[in-house]
C-alpha cells in the first residue's frame, strides 16, 4: 500500500507541475500534454455527440413507424400479397387472449380499403384506414398541423376524415373541404368525406396515401361484418421484447382460423415490407457509430502514447534518481501510468463538458436542421442516456490506459548511471 501511495504522490506532483517550465528551461512536455488532452477531449466529445444523435434519430424514426402502425400485426395471410385487405374476425375473445401476453401494452382493431380521392383539379390514390373509439390517436395528435381529430367509431360514421399534408397539398384541400372518393370491387362505389384534420409525420411511406376514417365506414365499403376487420395492431411496452412476443403470439394465434375459416398471421414491424427497409437503414447507423468510436478511441490512444513517451524521455534524470534510491521498474511504470491517468481524466472531463453541451444545445434549440423529405425529421433529434455516456467513458479510459502499458516499459531501459548527470 505504501508503494502505491508513493507512486500516486509522485504522479500528482508531476501532474501539478506538468504545465510549468522550471529554471527557465524550455520543455516539450507542456505543449505535448495539451495536445494529448485536446485529443482525448475532442475524441470523447465526438463520441458523445455521435451516440446521442444516432440514438435520438433511431428512437424518433422507429417511434414514428411504431406509432403509425404497430410493433406487431395480426392479419389474414393473403393481405401480404394483395393491395386489398382480407377480413378476419377480431372479437373480444381474440383481443383479450392477446392482451394477456407478457409485454403487450395495447391491442387495437383497424380496417383498410384502397380508393381514389378526386377533386376538380387532381386525383390521388389513398389507403383509407378505419379505426374505432379504442384506437390510440396520441401519436397522430402530436403531428396534427391543422383541424382536429374526430371521434372515430365502429357503429356509426359522420364521414369525417383526417388526411396528410402531402395529400392536402396535392389535391389542394384544407380543413372543412369535402372530397369525393371512389372504390372498386364488383362495382364502383362513391362516398363523400369531410376533411376535419390534417397531419404531417414526414414519413412518406404513410403521408403519401394514409387517410384516417371511421371503421364503420370502411367496413361498409368492404361489406364486412361488425366483428371483422383487416386485423389487429399490437403495441409493446418495449421494442426489445419484439422477437420474444412475436414468437409467443405466433404459437398462440398464428395459423389458427376464425369461424369463417380465415387464418391468422403474425407480422412484426421488421417483416412489414413498408417499414422493413427503413428499419434496416436505421440498423446501419449502428455500424457508422462503431466506426466513429473506433477511430476516435484510436486517436485518443495515439495522442496519449506520444505524450507518455515525451514525459518519460524528459524525466530521464528523475527516473535515474528514483532507481538509484531503490525504486523498481514496475513502481516507476505505475507512477507514469498514474500520471497519464490524471491527464486522461482531465481530457475526458473537458470532452464530456463539450459533448454534453452540444447535445443539450441541440435538444432545446434544434440548431441543426434536416431535410424532412430525406431524413423523416425536420431537425436532428438527440437521446441523452446517462448509462450509455458512463459506459462510453469507462471504455475510453480502459482502452486508453491499456494502450499505454507497452510504452511505459521504456523506463526499464533507463540506466541510473547514464541518466543522472552532475553539473
Amino acid at each position: 500500500m505504501g508503494q502505491i501511495m508513493l507512486s500516486l504522490f509522485l504522479a500528482k506532483r508531476f501532474f501539478k507541475n506538468s504545465d510549468k517550465n522550471t529554471g527557465g528551461v524550455r520543455k516539450a512536455s507542456p505543449p505535448a500534454l495539451r495536445i494529448a488532452t485536446a485529443g482525448i477531449a475532442v475524441g470523447l466529445a465526438v463520441m458523445v455527440v455521435s451516440i446521442c444523435f444516432v440514438r435520438g434519430f433511431q428512437h424518433e424514426v422507429s417511434g414514428k413507424i411504431a406509432g403509425f402502425t404497430s410493433h406487431i400485426e395480426v392479419i389474414e395471410p393473403n393481405s401480404l400479397s394483395s393491395p386489398e385487405s382480407f377480413p378476419v374476425v377480431t372479437d373480444e375473445k381474440l383481443i383479450n387472449q392477446i392482451k394477456q401476453t407478457p409485454g403487450v401494452e395495447s391491442v387495437q382493431r383497424f380496417s383498410q380499403k384502397m380508393g381514389i380521392f378526386k377533386t376538380q383539379s387532381d386525383f390521388a390514390g389513398v389507403l383509407l384506414k378505419g379505426v374505432a373509439g379504442e384506437y390510440d390517436l396520441n401519436f397522430i395528435k402530436h403531428y396534427m398541423v391543422s383541424g382536429h381529430l374526430p371521434h372515430f367509431s365502429d357503429s356509426e360514421t359522420k364521414n369525417e376524415i383526417v388526411i396528410s399534408q402531402t395529400i392536402a397539398n396535392k389535391l389542394k384541400l384544407s380543413v372543412g373541404d369535402k372530397v369525393y372518393s371512389y372504390y372498386f370491387s364488383n362495382t364502383i362505389k362513391q362516398r363523400r368525406f369531410k376533411v376535419v384534420g390534417i397531419y404531417n409525420t414526414y414519413m412518406k411511406q404513410f403521408d403519401n396515401n394514409v387517410v384516417l376514417a371511421d371503421m364503420y365506414a370502411v367496413n361498409q365499403l368492404n361489406r364486412w361484418l361488425p366483428e371483422q376487420s383487416s386485423g389487429l395492431e399490437i403495441r409493446l411496452g418495449s421494442y426489445d421484447d419484439l422477437d420474444k412476443v412475436q414468437y409467443i403470439l405466433a404459437k398462440k394465434v398464428g395459423g389458427h382460423t376464425d369461424r369463417f375459416k380465415r387464418s391468422y398471421a403474425v407480422l412484426s414491424v421488421k417483416d412489414n415490407p413498408v417499414t422493413s427497409s427503413v428499419l434496416s437503414w436505421l440498423n446501419l447507423l449502428d455500424l457508422n457509430v462503431m466506426v466513429i468510436l473506433v477511430i476516435m478511441i484510436c486517436v485518443a490512444g495515439f495522442t496519449m502514447v506520444s505524450g507518455l513517451l515525451i514525459l518519460i524521455l524528459e524525466r530521464t534524470q528523475t527516473i535515474g534518481v528514483l532507481k538509484a534510491l531503490g525504486a523498481t521498474n514496475n513502481r516507476i511504470r505505475h507512477t507514469f501510468l498514474w500520471y497519464a491517468a490524471f491527464i486522461i481524466g482531465r481530457g475526458m472531463l473537458w470532452g464530456n463538458v463539450i459533448g454534453i453541451s452540444v447535445v443539450m444545445l441541440q435538444k432545446y434549440t434544434h440548431v441543426v436542421s434536416l431535410d424532412p423529405e430525406v431524413y423523416y425529421v425536420p431537425y436532428a433529434p438527440v437521446d441523452f442516456d446517462v448509462l450509455s455516456i458512463v459506459v462510453l467513458n469507462v471504455i475510453t479510459l480502459l482502452v486508453t490506459m491499456l494502450a499505454l502499458v507497452i510504452p511505459s516499459y521504456l523506463v526499464s531501459h533507463i540506466q541510473p548511471a547514464k541518466a543522472i548527470q552532475f553539473d
